[in-house]
C-alpha cells in the first residue's frame, strides 16, 4: 500500500514536529518512511535521470514531451487533489477524475508555462490543479446552498478554497465506525477551533508539508517565505495542534 499522509494520519504528524531537520526541513520519522515526494525524488534521481532534460526541452517548445513530463508528477498531483477535494462531492467525483481534467487543462495552457517564469514544472502544474479544482467545486456545488458553497470555496480569488476545512476533514477521516461517529461532530468542532487560532500562513504550512507533501523548499516558494521561516512555522504549528490532536 502506498504510504502517504492519508495513511499516516495525525499520530505521525504530532510526533514528527520535534525531529525537524534544520538543514532540509525534513523530519526523522518521514525519512524512515518514504513519502510521495521522497519516492518521486528517488525515482527521478536513480531511474529518470533525464527528467530535467525533458522539462528543459518542454520549456523550449517541444510540446510532444508533455505527457511524459506530466506522468512524472502524477502521484504528487493526485495527493494534492485528494487532500483539497471537498467531502461533499466525493460521491460524484474522485481525485482521478480531477487529475484527468488537470492534464487536459495544462495541455491547453502549455504556452503559459513556456512563456512564464515558474520555479518548476511541478509548481506550475500545482497552480493549474488549484484552478481546475476551483472549477470542479463550483460546478458540483452549484445546486448546494449559498452558505455551503461559500464554506467550500470562500473566494473566487482563492483557488484552493478553505484550507481549514480541508485540514479538519482529513484529520477526522479515520473516524468511521458507528461509535466514533457519535463523537466526531464534537471533535471536528475542537479541531476547527484549534485551527482557527492559527494564522492563515501556519495552516497553509501544515497543509502543504503534511498533506500535500511538498518539500520545505517548495513550501517556501509557494508562500513567499524563506526555507528557515517555513521550517519554524511548521514546528510551531504542530505544537499548537498537539493538544487537540492527541484526543483523536
Amino acid at each position: 500500500m502506498r504510504r502517504t499522509a492519508q495513511t499516516w494520519g495525525w499520530r505521525e504528524l504530532v510526533s514528527s514536529g520535534s525531529a525537524l531537520d534544520t538543514m532540509g526541513g525534513a523530519t526523522s520519522s518521514w525519512l524512515e518512511t518514504p513519502t510521495v515526494a521522497d519516492i518521486y525524488s528517488c525515482h527521478a534521481i536513480f531511474v529518470n535521470i533525464d527528467v530535467g532534460e525533458i522539462e528543459q526541452q518542454l520549456k523550449h517548445g517541444n510540446l510532444s514531451l508533455f505527457a511524459d513530463a506530466f506522468a512524472r508528477h502524477r502521484a504528487r498531483l493526485w495527493q494534492i487533489i485528494h487532500f483539497r477535494l471537498s467531502d461533499q462531492i466525493r460521491a460524484r467525483v474522485d481525485a482521478d477524475d480531477v487529475l484527468q481534467d488537470v492534464y487536459l487543462d495544462a495541455e491547453k495552457r502549455l504556452e503559459h508555462y513556456i512563456q512564464g517564469d515558474f520555479p518548476s514544472l511541478f509548481l506550475w502544474l500545482r497552480l493549474v490543479a488549484g484552478q481546475t479544482l476551483s472549477r470542479v467545486h463550483r460546478r458540483h456545488l452549484a445546486t448546494e446552498s449559498r452558505s455551503t458553497l461559500r464554506e467550500s470555496n470562500p473566494g473566487n480569488d482563492n483557488p484552493w478554497g478553505n484550507t481549514s476545512l480541508c485540514l479538519s476533514q482529513r484529520f477526522m477521516a479515520h473516524l468511521t465506525s458507528p461509535s466514533q461517529a457519535a463523537v466526531k461532530v464534537e471533535l471536528i468542532a475542537e479541531v476547527r477551533s484549534a485551527l482557527s487560532e492559527m494564522s492563515d500562513m501556519d495552516r497553509e504550512v501544515v497543509a502543504l508539508r503534511h498533506f500535500e507533501e511538498l518539500t520545505n523548499q517548495e513550501v517556501a516558494i509557494e508562500l513567499g517565505i524563506t526555507p528557515k521561516a517555513a521550517s519554524i512555522r511548521y514546528v510551531r504549528a504542530l505544537e499548537r495542534l498537539r493538544s487537540v490532536l492527541e484526543q483523536l
